[in-house]
């Protein structure tokens, strides 16, 4: 079957999700997949509760702008060189550039650890983030990871608006994006997911959750047109609602990263609706809807 093929073309469309203008997909691959044919009006929304997004709000409450990079690229330090902008490092590179207190240390030690080296860099860390840490006079920050930010950064080139979501901001997004819905715009939301040792994607649920907690909040503003994955994400935010902090805990996500000591992240992810920040993407950095120039998302 060949890229012209007419039943190739009903492929992509049913994967695309295009008979609805509210979808979700997860990871690189179907983020692609759901902004396929949609243009400058529309709007992609990029979901990593752990933790792109989350601490892409934090910083962008602080006025700070945040480019997003592919991970684990060798030409993030020119490209944040080139910007005038710091480079962030994600939390275990923090851990194992501070002083090591011990040789098998504890969680609780390689927290400790890693927030020491982290007042003078900044981190993919929400903890870090909310503290402030490494940001004194930083307004330009280069925050490379391996799902949100290379999701970010992929959809930068697909046409459409680009924000970025958590559960500490998913009713102030649905605020700002619900006008633009109602008259017709779509919105393509995409859960970032994980990735396995070998590279291969893992879903996340608390991404799901995250994406969930965002469409239940666009529900409430008017918004229809959701796909059958769009529904399935608001039944699963139903699930947890009442407790979103127990959820993320125990979720195989919250759980690894409280086993290697940043349980304080969780922590800051799991808060719900506390931030009025929304992260746009222009001119390839994220800064809040209120703050950038500009028409904002809706």
């Amino acid at each position: 079957m060949t890229e012209d093929d007419p039943r190739a073309a009903g492929r992509r469309a049913a994967h695309g999700q295009a008979a609805y203008p509210v979808r979700l997909e997860t990871g690189p691959t179907g983020a692609a997949a759901v902004v396929a044919g949609l243009g400058a009006d529309d709007v992609a929304v990029v979901v990593d509760v752990l933790s792109f997004t989350t601490t892409l709000a934090l910083a962008v409450e602080r006025g700070v702008e945040v480019h997003p990079f592919a991970w684990r690229d060798e030409r993030a330090e020119a490209y944040a060189r080139e910007r005038d902008a710091v480079l962030a490092v994600g939390r275990f590179e923090a851990a194992a550039a501070a002083p090591v207190v011990e040789e098998r240390a504890a969680p609780p030690v390689v927290e400790e650890r890693a927030q020491r080296a982290s007042r003078d860099r900044p981190t993919l860390s929400p903890a870090a983030m909310l503290r402030g840490d490494g940001l004194v006079g930083v307004q330009r920050l280069v925050l490379p990871s391996p799902n949100g930010s290379t999701i970010s950064a992929l959809l930068a080139d697909a046409g459409v608006g680009v924000v970025g979501a958590c559960l500490r901001n998913a009713s102030a997004v649905a605020e700002a994006l619900a006008p633009a819905l109602l008259r017709g715009a779509s919105l393509a939301v995409v859960a970032a997911g994980e990735r396995w040792p070998d590279g291969s994607l893992r879903p996340a649920v608390e991404d799901v959750w995250g994406a969930g907690s965002l469409l239940t909040a666009l529900v409430g503003r008017g918004v229809t047109g959701l796909s059958p994955e769009a529904e399935l994400a608001v039944v699963a935010w139903r699930t947890v609602a009442d407790d979103p902090a127990a959820a993320l805990r125990s979720c195989a996500g919250g759980r690894e990263l409280a086993a290697v000591g940043f349980g304080a992240d969780v922590e800051v992810a799991a808060a719900v609706d506390v931030s009025a920040a929304v992260p746009v993407l222009r001119d390839g950095a994220f800064r809040d809807a209120g703050t950038s120039s500009g028409p904002g998302p809706a």
